[in-house]
């Protein structure tokens, strides 16, 4: 069963073809960084006219790589929810395009629950767990008791953890996209320089908050001298990432604990984090509990994961017509009863 899966929910056009839910057979990826580093973040009507012109070199090239032609594939997956709504329409055009003209079956998936498939592409799914994603648009729990079958434990009231890193990046004037340049930075600081706050939502323990945080960090350059700040940079960048991987920690591990499982599944692409992950291994090692984590190449926004998922969902008889529609806020939702 080869799906042919396109992926532009954002900023990244990807095209991927996945045999049988796990084989990657193709995962190719065009970043859009350079695009919008100067605007300081997405330009959503820029990354929609990318997409467009990326799109068809990247299934020739996603082919090619495969070593398959185009009537190879026996279905079209595509991500149609959550993202920029103009960016989704141009993936969502193009593979209703290829599902009408080649008479296969369509599949709609979800961003954020491919997110969570990626920990699984490669080895053999052990769940239930409990699935933490954390990017520059989104940061929640969930339990996964099976694909389809999801229960939303706490996500963010306000700002995403991605979101926040970029946004501390831009006070401290170092570019985009900021929370590579965070973590790099923080190596070199004190993460126990300076004390950020962790925010905690009254009445949802398992909710997230990262806007008093930025508050935070604005607040303390505000007192600062120019050249007090450049000094301090490495401190104040390593205190920052420290407040937020704490509470992502403190927030995954209760949810564990909560639920009484033994396995946390981190994806998106803040999870390439190099303090986070530390953290939850040794975390996960102190309390005998398993985390995993997606292969780099598998974190960030990729067509591989919608292509994993979209195999799943075909498993189960589900398959979408032309009338799919494109859903930026779309969440996730069970497909199995």
């Amino acid at each position: 069963m080869k799906i042919l899966a396109i992926e532009t929910s954002c900023d990244e056009s990807s095209v991927a073809i996945v045999d049988s839910g796990f084989h990657i057979l193709s995962n190719v990826i065009s970043s859009q960084i350079d695009l919008h580093r100067r605007f300081g973040g997405v330009v959503p009507e820029l990354a929609s006219r990318a997409h467009q012109e990326a799109l068809l070199p990247l299934i020739e090239q996603a082919l090619e790589e495969a070593q398959c032609v185009i009537e190879d594939i026996d279905a079209f997956a595509v991500t149609y929810g959550p993202g920029l709504s103009g960016a989704l329409m141009v993936g969502l055009s193009c593979a209703k395009s290829l599902s009408l003209f080649f008479e296969k079956p369509l599949i709609g998936v979800n961003h954020v629950e491919a997110h969570i498939y990626a920990n699984f592409m490669g080895q053999k799914a052990i769940l239930p767990c409990v699935a933490m994603i954390v990017s520059g648009g989104h940061t929640l729990l969930a339990k996964v008791s099976g694909w389809g079958k999801y229960e939303i434990l706490g996500q963010t009231r306000d700002d995403a953890a991605g979101e926040a890193f970029d946004k501390v990046a831009n006070m401290l004037k170092l570019g985009y996209p900021g929370g590579p340049i965070v973590d790099r930075l923080a190596k070199q600081g004190d993460r126990k320089k300076i004390f950020f706050p962790r925010a905690k939502v009254k009445g949802s323990p398992l909710c997230f908050s990262f806007s008093g945080l930025k508050t935070a960090v604005l607040y303390h350059l505000r007192e600062k001298k120019e050249e007090e700040i450049k000094a301090a940079i490495p401190d104040i960048c390593a205190s920052f990432q420290e407040a937020v991987v704490d509470v992502l920690c403190s927030k995954s591990f209760k949810a564990l604990e909560d639920c009484g499982l033994g396995h946390l599944a981190v994806g998106g692409g803040v999870s390439m984090n190099s303090r986070l992950r530390e953290a939850m291994m040794d975390l996960g090692e102190e309390k005998k509990v398993q985390v995993t984590f997606p292969g780099k190449n598998l974190s960030a926004d990729n067509a591989a994961m919608i292509g994993g998922l979209a195999y799943e969902k075909w498993s189960a008889g589900i398959v979408d017509d032309l009338e799919l529609e494109v859903d930026p806020c779309l969440p996730i939702s069970n497909w199995v009863k």
